[in-house]
C-alpha cells in the first residue's frame, strides 16, 4: 500500500517508506534501494543524500550539511536535493516522517 504522495519541501523531513531499505549489494558493489518487486540503483551522491534522510533532519538541514561539505552554495544544493527526493517519493521509494504523538 502506497503513501499518500508527498510534496518535498526545505521543511520537509523525508524518511524511507517502512517497505524500502537501502543497502549496500555486495555483489554488484552498489547501492540500492529495496521495495517489493522493485530495486533503484542511485547514484553517488543520490546516496549520500538518502543516507541524510532519517525522518528527523529537514531537507533545509540536509542542504547545509552537503554545502558545509563541499563548499558549494547552499541555494543550488538545495534546489538540486529538492528534485532528487522529489522524484524519488513520485516513484514511491520516499515519505514524509510524521510527527510524533508521544
Amino acid at each position: 500500500m502506497a503513501g499518500p504522495r508527498i510534496s518535498v519541501s526545505e521543511t520537509s523531513r523525508p524518511v524511507l517508506p517502512r517497505h524500502a531499505k537501502l543497502k549496500y549489494d555486495e555483489t554488484r558493489k552498489v547501492w540500492v534501494i529495496l521495495a517489493p518487486e522493485r530495486v533503484l540503483a542511485p547514484d553517488e551522491i543520490a546516496v549520500e543524500v538518502l543516507q541524510l534522510c532519517n525522518g528527523e533532519r529537514s531537507v533545509g538541514d540536509i542542504s547545509d550539511q552537503l554545502a558545509a561539505k563541499y563548499a558549494a552554495p547552499r541555494d543550488a544544493i538545495l534546489t538540486d536535493v529538492i528534485v532528487m527526493l522529489q522524484d524519488l517519493a513520485d516513484k514511491g521509494f520516499l515519505t514524509e516522517a510524521r510527527e510524533k504523538t508521544s
